[in-house]
């Protein structure tokens, strides 16, 4: 009789636990599939979009190559971002500083965060004969959860062909948000896979229609998509209060 009523109990307590291992699997399943994809993909896929692989710090040569202000017309997104001389500013996924050191002269009187999640972009920045001049950079390691960033804080957040390369968008996403102000805005940089031109493999380029679905997933929506860059969107975000 007594193992009969302590059976019960048992069954009792266990449903709950068994019901609250399975809400989180379930709610995991919808944020993240894994499935095979493109070769140079990681398998994890978010709202229909394969992630890619990152690029480490050994393509600094890339990112720093005598060719990309022709290919990218990088001073016109600078131009599109209007930036005021108090401005502070994120550049998530810094790199090593190609942006940053643009944007810092600008914003002489704010300051110009540099955030990526691998030390040996820091340190390239770090190292930069032009990181001595400006006395408003600010470096952050970030991780793949996080931007480390103070909250409330940000006039705009810039993340130049790196979105598509984080692990997990959504909480990335989320913590981005809390680090901007109110009226803060969101310059999303991406490669037009509309665009079959654009030398960049598919997996590395997005769609605005898929920019604009992950963006309204974690509250943010679009206010324009400037189309005076050649290779790139260049798509502004505020948070979904500020647009009706």
């Amino acid at each position: 009789m007594k193992k009969s009523i302590l059976f019960k109990l048992f069954l009792l307590l266990l449903i709950p636990l068994l019901s609250c291992k399975a809400q989180v699997q379930k709610t995991s399943e919808e944020t993240y599939i894994f499935k095979e994809g493109d070769k140079n993909g990681i398998g994890k896929w978010y709202l229909d979009r394969e992630i890619a692989y990152v690029m480490g710090y050994e393509g600094i040569n890339w990112l720093e190559r005598s060719s990309r202000e022709k290919e990218e017309n990088t001073s016109k997104l600078i131009e599109n971002m209007h930036i005021q001389p108090t401005d502070i500013i994120a550049d998530i996924g810094a790199g090593s500083g190609y942006h940053v050191f643009k944007m810092a002269p600008i914003a002489y009187k704010g300051a110009v965060y540099a955030v990526d999640i691998q030390p040996e972009m820091l340190q390239a920045i770090l190292e930069n004969n032009q990181y001595k001049k400006y006395t408003n950079i600010e470096l952050i390691q970030g991780d793949e959860k996080s931007v480390k960033l103070p909250e409330n804080t940000f006039d705009k957040v810039l993340m130049v062909d790196v979105y598509h390369e984080f692990n997990f968008p959504k909480e990335m996403m989320l913590s981005i948000k809390k680090s901007l102000k109110e009226n803060g805005k969101i310059y999303l940089i991406e490669y037009k896979s509309e665009d079959i031109s654009v030398p960049i493999k598919m997996i590395h380029k997005m769609s605005e229609k898929q920019a604009v679905k992950e963006m309204k997933a974690v509250g943010f929506k679009l206010e324009k998509n400037s189309t005076n860059l050649p290779w790139q969107h260049c798509m502004v975000f505020v948070k979904n209060n500020l647009l009706k």
